[in-house]
């Protein structure tokens, strides 16, 4: 298939030994990044090829972050080549089977997909974290402020926004200094960006995000996925899992609740603004089991402010809804 490729991929592809190779297209995602992938001519190997198409997207943070995994024994993939320039990177083929797949089709399986999940978020939080920035007040009431700045319009509703951020301030102060010195933070940890390889390994995708931060974080990303249902059964064996190798401390239950609040606030925002400005209407569905997780969380007393704030903000109707009825 050759419709609809980007410019300079063929010859990009000549100067990185892959000349003449089949080129096969693959669904996208929530950004302007497109993937394909790329079989030698001799029909002996495989490899994927990002388009991350400048102004849009910047190829330096996946590169910087996978080198830095690599590094340190987590398995991104390998990189074969890279244009900064056009925005082309050719690196190791993960597959196709991701661990939201598998289970789909696998449920038995569940488990133990999860603990070795688990597992290497341990020997992450084990290292001293990486060069990245910090995951600060700054950023965190940016990410929340994605709810009122898109779902809440989209919803026909005026709230407090002044209330709001002064609600999140007074919740998530105490987390702060709890993530000195930190961990690196991959940010999108979920079973759909856990790929499932040949040797039995999972390998990582999508961590070009990478911040210093809580560990907490991407156990959020996990156990409370914005595209998986996963049973507050499986989330409570998880969390426990991770507490018998790693001593979390006293604070790491609300910490935990506290991260989820701003995570799913954050998701619902970004679904919304993915249906209003981008087009993408499908991620609408997702919203009712990102607030389902959201008033989990906010039952916490470590999100008291934050959860007065909705009480007052976000009527009844729609809350029961879980979405807003956006769509």
């Amino acid at each position: 298939m050759t419709t609809n490729l980007p410019e300079g991929i063929n010859s990009f592809l000549a100067g990185a030994g892959w000349g003449g190779s089949v080129i096969e297209p693959l669904p996208g995602d929530a950004s302007f990044r497109r993937y394909f992938r790329i079989r030698a001519s001799d029909g002996g190997r495989s490899a994927m090829l990002m388009d991350a198409p400048p102004p849009e997207e910047d190829t330096r943070p996946f590169l910087h972050v996978g080198q830095w995994l690599l590094a340190n024994g987590l398995r991104a993939p390998e990189i074969y080549a890279e244009d900064g320039a056009r925005g082309f990177v050719l690196m190791e083929d993960f597959g196709d089977t991701r661990m939201r797949d598998h289970l789909d089709i696998a449920p038995q399986d569940e488990l133990a997909a999860y603990r070795t999940a688990i597992d290497a978020l341990v020997v992450l939080h084990g290292l001293p974290a990486g060069p990245f920035e910090p995951y600060d007040m700054a950023v965190y009431q940016r990410e929340v402020n994605l709810l009122p700045e898109w779902f809440c319009p989209a919803a026909g509703i005026t709230v407090d926004a002044a209330g709001y951020t002064a609600a999140w301030d007074e919740a998530l102060a105490p987390l702060l200094a709890r993530q000195q010195p930190g961990v690196t933070v991959l940010r999108d940890y979920h079973a759909e960006n856990i790929m499932l390889l040949p040797d039995g390994e999972q390998g990582l995708i999508d961590y070009q995000d990478a911040l210093v931060g809580h560990p907490a974080y991407d156990l959020v990303s996990l156990l409370q996925d914005a595209r998986r249902d996963v049973s507050p059964q499986l989330e409570r064996a998880m969390l426990d899992h991770y507490a018998a190798r790693i001593d979390a401390g006293p604070d790491f239950a609300a910490d935990y609740a506290r991260l989820g609040a701003q995570r799913n606030a954050k998701i619902v925002g970004i679904f919304a603004r993915l249906w209003k400005r981008d087009g993408k209407p499908r991620y609408l569905a997702m919203i009712p089991r990102v607030w389902e997780a959201m008033e989990r969380d906010l039952a916490h007393p470590a999100l008291a402010p934050v959860a007065a704030w909705f009480d007052a903000n976000i009527p009844a109707p729609i809350r029961e809804r879980r979405g807003g009825g956006l769509g």
